[in-house]
């Protein structure tokens, strides 16, 4: 009888993507607390046995949302141009600059539900790696935004917005003061599988192997900006403002991919324009793209 091992696939590399990405997981009432563990964390354990028994290499799909929500709502920020700005003129936290959040800004809790199965991944996969001998690599992901990326505010909240927009939905400033200033970045999926096939072609060289991965300063932009571009391109809006405060929501966050820059010579190629027209297409020739996805 050939052993466990004989029977595994040959595989060289896992992508472990797998898990419930919202910041409200497990408090939403859509799923448990258990729920979200056993997807987010216990997922992961599963594939990294897989990983220490084939001797496969693992790319760990992380994500933004493991930097500290206390921290990032202490920052210093100003407004200008109805966006959320950090004010470098007063004294920042270690780990952020004009250029953004860093690998070293504080994990400190609270972070969330999500973000805490997210960052205890983090760990199990590293030790793992270092344990049983194969190589890993993190990428803690911002704002994926893409055409076909399924439209619900917790998932891609640049496809929802356009979508909604699109269709005449409602739509809601929420939180810090409720004029849409809060601010994130987007990135493409096609500059994150980039990211992951120049990770894989370096084995297991030496280096960072936790890296933020996401489009930057250059493709962010804040709630009322997307609304401005959204009424250029389709029927004028103006969503509703809610001044309520929500306990995992953050006003701005922009992550600085230096390191992946330094270490991989890796920098998205798609641009916030380039990137919000390719979804408004998709709305246009999409227009129950909402609905397909089972957003009320």
């Amino acid at each position: 009888m050939a052993s466990d091992l004989e029977s595994l696939p040959r595989v060289d590399w896992v992508i472990e993507a797998a898990a419930n990405p919202s910041v409200l997981a497990g408090v939403d009432g859509k799923s448990s607390s258990r729920q979200l563990v056993e997807h987010n964390l216990f997922g992961v354990a599963n594939t990294l046995e897989f990983c220490g028994r084939s001797g496969a290499g693992l790319v760990l799909l992380s994500t933004s949302r493991v930097y500290s929500i206390a921290e990032l709502g202490a920052l210093p920020l100003r407004t200008e141009a109805e966006a959320f700005h950090l004010d470098g003129s007063m004294t920042l936290p270690p780990g952020v600059s004009a250029c953004g959040v860093t690998e070293e800004f504080s994990t400190r809790q609270p972070i969330s539900l999500y973000g805490a199965t997210k960052l205890a991944s983090e760990t199990l996969a590293l030790e793992y790696g270092f344990t049983r001998g194969f190589p890993v690599w993190i990428n803690r992901c911002g704002v994926m935004a893409g055409a076909g990326q399924f439209g619900t505010a917790e998932q891609g909240i640049f496809s929802y917005w356009i979508h909604a927009h699109a269709s005449g939905r409602p739509l809601r400033y929420i939180g810090f003061g409720g004029h849409g200033w809060q601010v994130r970045d987007a990135l493409h999926p096609e500059d994150l599988g980039d990211l992951i096939l120049r990770q894989i072609r370096s084995g297991s060289s030496g280096g960072n192997r936790i890296l933020n991965a996401s489009g930057g300063v250059r493709n962010s932009t804040s709630l009322a900006q997307l609304t401005a571009w959204c009424n250029r391109r389709f029927h004028p809006r103006s969503p509703q403002p809610e001044d309520r405060s929500r306990s995992f929501d953050v006003p701005w966050l922009i992550l600085d991919s230096e390191r992946a820059r330094r270490e991989l010579d890796w920098t998205p190629r798609r641009d916030l324009e380039s990137i919000l027209q390719e979804i408004a297409c998709h709305a246009r020739e999409n227009s129950g793209w909402l609905d397909q996805c089972g957003v009320t």
